[in-house]
């Protein structure tokens, strides 16, 4: 790759892509990243960033398109400039097909040399003649649906082994939509409606979501607001304020957040707790700790302490110390949030599972040792696998008899669920990511 072309969003979006692709980072860090060091600026943002989600959202179908238009072998880079490329022509309306193809000719022109510039354009011009191929050319059901959305077979079908091919269909589906801007109102300073009116008059379009300090906003970045840096309000998708909820809390308790970092869910520990009681954020990642304290400190929360140590080996590090209240928000497979990071369902694999069961299982332990009786530990993760969730916590309650799954509070009979045998299920919906919760009490 020659030098980076400042304030051009298709230059910063291929860095993004060829960055994903060589080093499997995630796509959400690099964008910050490199909107920064190309200078990206005002409504080129958006572009670069629709540019980088659409095409990694769509990777597999676009390569689908290219097929018939490609021979040989092509250089990454190239693909990537193609995928780009068709990737505006059939999903976006708003770019004229001759842009499109000039901005792609002067970004292959630009890192390589006449003769790829030639094929780019060769190849673009070819597409616009005759069209996408059709996937109806694709008889098997499970093939076309992977081509289709863009996920790879055997993940469809898990969640068709889970939840029937329809149920799949959908989750794979939506997936490829763009998550809502959803923030969690700072209630210890100042209330939902205040919020709803100041967010207003500095141009938000608000609504309500289904738990009492969850708002959905749109048109302007919730980063931005004069709320935001107030620490007045804090961005968390509204499935990921559920586990709060879950722990019953009361004022002056106990609560450890095991996997902590960076510490959105605890902070809505200490928001719930009015800033009473003792919270303890445990993370294995140390250079994570500043998260916690940057988020604890911008919302006005003074209860909160970080401990760096792995929640496998937790009970040694608090020596005999009980908690009134536990989270274990466990490490999981994410596949609940692949529409935030759509560059997973190309790197992970199938035994991913099997090993991420095996800690999820080995931090639960943990929790019950460190939980006071009639104490209630929280297990969840933002995946939809089966395997994670309430199989995790089935074993987990075999295991301790005095270990009972409880009832979570009323307000989730809202979420749209799907039922499980322990716990509740959310699935990717228009409002939230893929979520599971199960709140478990000690005898």
């Amino acid at each position: 790759m020659k030098r980076k072309q400042q304030g051009n969003p298709r230059d910063a979006a291929l860095y993004v892509l060829m960055e994903v692709d060589k080093n499997q980072a995630y796509s959400n860090l690099l964008l910050t990243k490199h909107m920064t060091q190309h200078k990206i600026t005002g409504v080129d943002r958006g572009l670069m960033t629709e540019l980088t989600y659409g095409t990694l959202q769509n990777k597999m179908t676009l390569d689908f398109y290219l097929e018939p238009f490609t021979k040989g072998k092509l250089d990454n880079w190239v693909r990537w400039v193609l995928r780009m490329a068709i990737y505006q022509l059939v999903y976006l309306d708003r770019i004229p097909n001759h842009a499109v193809v000039n901005e792609a000719v002067q970004l292959a022109k630009h890192h390589g040399h006449k003769g790829v510039s030639g094929l780019v354009n060769g190849v673009l011009r070819a597409f616009l003649r005759q069209g996408a191929p059709s996937f109806e050319t694709i008889k098997d059901p499970l093939q076309r649906l992977s081509i289709e959305t863009s996920h790879p077979e055997w993940m469809l079908s898990r969640w068709i082994e889970t939840y029937g091919f329809e149920k799949a269909e959908q989750i794979a589906r939506q997936n490829n939509v763009a998550p809502p801007q959803t923030i969690r109102v700072n209630t210890t300073k100042l209330t939902v409606s205040e919020a709803i009116e100041a967010l207003e008059k500095e141009g938000f379009t608000v609504r309500k979501g289904i738990l009492p300090e969850s708002l959905h906003v749109a048109n302007k970045t919730a980063a931005t607001s004069a709320l935001f840096e107030a620490g007045q309000i804090t961005i968390q998708d509204e499935s990921s304020m559920m586990p709060a909820h879950a722990l019953n809390l009361s004022l002056d308790m106990t609560v450890l957040d095991m996997c902590a970092a960076p510490g959105g869910k605890t902070t809505h520990i200490a928001q719930l707790l009015k800033d009473t009681g003792e919270i303890t954020a445990l993370d294995i990642h140390e250079h994570k700790m500043k998260f916690i304290h940057q988020n604890a400190e911008r919302l006005g929360f003074t209860r909160i302490t970080t401990v760096a140590a792995d929640a496998r080996e937790a009970s040694e590090v608090f020596d005999g110390k009980q908690f009134d209240r536990i989270l274990v928000d466990a490490p999981c497979s994410g596949y609940g949030v692949i529409r935030r990071k759509p560059d997973m369902k190309y790197t992970k694999q199938q035994g991913d599972v099997e090993r991420l069961v095996t800690i999820q299982q080995a931090i639960l332990d943990e929790a019950y040792k460190l939980l006071a009786p009639g104490g209630i530990v929280v297990y969840s993760t933002c995946t939809i696998e089966a395997t994670e969730n309430q199989e995790v916590v089935d074993a987990f309650l075999a295991k301790y008899s005095d270990m009972q799954a409880i009832e979570l509070p009323a307000v989730f009979n809202e979420l749209p669920t799907v039922n499980v045998s322990t716990g509740l299920q959310v699935l990717p919906y228009n409002d939230g990511d893929g979520f599971y919760i199960a709140a478990l009490q000690k005898g």
